[in-house]
């Protein structure tokens, strides 16, 4: 069977076209801001409500991260004297 793959739809089109479709898209998601910011909160406001769900899915990545050691480890890098780093006087 021969490999006669060719490109289709948006990989079809030439640069031009692509582009103006590009350009609408970013037009259309920028024309309201507050509107997608209130969706980004109403999203945000969903998922923090399950609090216990929130906590397991932190501890996991924890684990992820850091190898399953819970007092450091990891491939973390940086020093290891605890607090903030905000920089600044100490």
């Amino acid at each position: 069977m021969a490999n006669n793959k060719q490109e289709r739809g948006f990989a079809a089109m030439d640069d031009r076209k692509q582009k103006e479709i590009a350009r609408k898209g970013g037009q259309a998601v920028s024309e309201n801001r507050q509107h997608m910011a209130e969706i980004g909160r109403k999203g945000g406001e969903a998922v923090s409500r399950d609090r216990q769900h929130m906590a397991e899915i932190g501890r996991a990545g924890g684990r992820a991260s850091h190898g399953g050691n819970e007092h450091g480890g990891g491939n973390q890098g940086g020093n290891n004297r605890g607090g903030n780093n905000r920089g600044g006087r100490r």
